[in-house]
């Protein structure tokens, strides 16, 4: 399994605000194993720039602390799943615990268009 995660961060760790972040952090990940981590600065924020600028950069998931509808819908239509309300922790932390099913999220958003397909999907507590 090959995923490439596209999480918005604030210094060293996860952004509580998706629009507001710093940079971004690409982390790809093949075998449940993280295999490159790959920290870029955005576009200016405009309204619908990340989504599509993410998607660009090759991002299958995404992992957000918060995110407007619009922004999800935007994700969703290019192919790239959204999972929020992640804690704000480190990158890799984030990833290894979602890896291991054990990330903590209030919602998350699958494009289940295509041939897309999850060899599973990680629980998530309200």
């Amino acid at each position: 399994m090959k995923k490439r995660f596209a999480i918005p961060m604030e210094g060293n760790a996860l952004s509580a605000h998706f629009g507001h972040c710093q940079a971004f952090a690409f982390v790809d990940v093949e075998n449940n194993s993280i295999t490159k981590v790959t920290v870029l600065d955005p576009p200016e924020h405009q309204p619908g720039t990340f989504p599509k600028w993410v998607a660009e950069n090759g991002a299958t998931d995404v992992i957000a602390g918060g995110m407007g509808p619009q922004a999800v819908n935007l994700f969703n239509s290019y192919g790239v799943n959204v999972f929020v309300g992640a804690p704000i922790k480190n990158v890799e932390d984030i990833v290894n615990d979602f890896l291991a099913g054990n990330l903590k999220l209030n919602a998350n958003y699958c494009n289940h268009d295509g041939d897309h397909h999850h060899e599973q999907h990680h629980k998530h507590h309200n």
